[in-house]
């Protein structure tokens, strides 16, 4: 099958040929032609299977044969959770829309508002945003939505996982009744199809994977190692491989920044990536390891299922996730598309529940292996794999880098901070990437 036969105009064909692709993937082969129909859409996809053009290419299509959109109005609306998604949603569209004469912007967080008032002004086809910047936006009216005529919600789960089911309503209330929805998510949880309820209507229902499986392309393989000594362990696994280009996950920021900082003492380029750098540091980050001039790009979970690398070859879990699934989101950043790579996990003794949970939730035992010189001082307990049914723990919401990467919580009192105050925070603050 070719992009031609899915009913897409030359102007956006020769755009997608133009950035290398010739075949669908199995996500775009079923979305493309139900939005092209004008039917709602509830897609499972993972990170990796090329579900942001499987949207967009539609989007499009059926865009470019409406008007244009008025002064500080829009017509399709994509919400993301994180500012480095929303970028490079933003990124696609202007790569497959540049033969096209639409005009689009993305919004976020971190960054001073201004700007993007005033490119709202002229009224917009497509705006990307995250929640909390799009209803700051709102608020000062720049940006009106009675000409709506599409809505899509990307990584719709990672939304409910940072907090955003507040806003998320919020927005949903502003928006024209009769529009078209799409709705895509990792996973088709009881929590995302409650939150569908309440958005698609008569959906098409699509899923081009197994509910929390890993990508069969990726090597995955956990070294035991005593917490003191994983990052000397890191620097070997990264000199004696030769590792050119690795994403390594830490569970903090703080964590992050001394990882990077060990790293560059011991003459490897790299950077960390999280939610309190800001916006041009991150960008610059992320733009230079895409380059090669840094080698390892050291992020937070924030990154997980943000940033678009291609042909990356390594993920490392420095540290394991609390949340399960997040190995997942996180071991998805390689082996995309069909591509080879691996991940290897460096597991100490203290994280044998969080590797119990992740062997639990993907039902396989990880193979290990002891490093030499690294044996573990503390043993990490042998693993039974426990085929029970899986129930996801809830991440701790003051512990989620919250609104735009920002950090959630509560005052004393137990209120939320205002929207003035939080406006605040995020443009002392920062953000980046798709």
């Amino acid at each position: 099958m070719s992009f031609a036969s899915l009913g897409l105009s030359p102007p956006i064909l020769e755009a997608v040929i133009a950035q290398g692709y010739d075949t669908p993937t199995p996500i775009q082969t079923q979305a493309i032609p139900a939005i092209l129909e004008g039917r709602d859409v509830m897609a499972a996809a993972q990170t990796g299977t090329g579900k942001t053009a499987g949207f967009t290419l539609p989007l499009l299509e059926l865009l470019s044969k409406g008007q244009r959109a008025p002064a500080n109005q829009v017509r399709c609306l994509v919400l993301t959770p994180t500012r480095e998604l929303a970028a490079q949603v933003e990124e696609s569209i202007t790569n497959y829309g540049k033969n096209l004469p639409l005009k689009s912007t993305v919004v976020f967080g971190g960054v001073k508002i201004n700007p993007q008032m005033m490119r709202l002004r002229q009224g917009v086809d497509i705006l990307v945003a995250t929640p909390g910047r799009l209803l700051d936006l709102y608020n000062q009216n720049a940006v009106k939505f009675s000409q709506l005529e599409i809505l899509v919600l990307d990584e719709a789960d990672r939304m409910l996982d940072m907090g955003f089911i507040n806003d998320i309503r919020k927005i949903l209330a502003l928006l024209p009744k009769k529009r078209q929805n799409l709705l895509f998510s990792a996973t088709f949880s009881d929590e995302i199809r409650q939150l569908a309820k309440g958005i698609v209507d008569n959906p098409v229902e699509m899923s081009v994977s197994p509910r929390n499986t890993t990508a069969e392309t990726v090597k995955q393989w956990i070294c035991p190692v005593d917490k003191k000594q994983k990052a000397p362990l890191l620097t070997k696994l990264i000199n004696e491989n030769n590792w050119q280009q690795a994403l390594v996950f830490t569970r903090t920021k703080r964590g992050a920044n001394q990882l990077a900082s060990h790293l560059e003492t011991e003459g490897i380029q790299s950077a960390a990536i999280h939610g309190n750098k800001s916006q041009g540091a991150r960008t610059r980050a992320l733009a230079d390891f895409k380059a090669g001039t840094i080698r390892i790009l050291v992020a937070t979970d924030i990154a997980a299922r943000g940033l678009d690398i291609d042909q990356l070859p390594q993920v490392v879990n420095f540290d394991l996730p609390n949340v399960p699934e997040d190995y997942v989101h996180r071991i998805g950043r390689t082996g995309r598309a069909g591509a080879s790579g691996q991940a290897v996990s460096l597991v100490s003794a203290d994280e044998f529940e969080q590797l119990s949970d992740i062997e639990r939730l993907i039902q396989q035992l990880l193979t290990r292996e002891i490093i030499e010189g690294f044996d573990p001082v503390h043993s990490l307990p042998e693993s039974r794999l426990d085929t029970r049914p899986f129930k996801a723990k809830k991440p701790k919401k003051p512990k989620v880098e919250h609104r735009d990467g920002q950090r959630s919580g509560t005052n004393k009192q137990g209120n939320s901070p205002s929207s003035r105050n939080r406006s605040r925070s995020r443009s002392r603050s920062a953000a980046p990437a798709k």
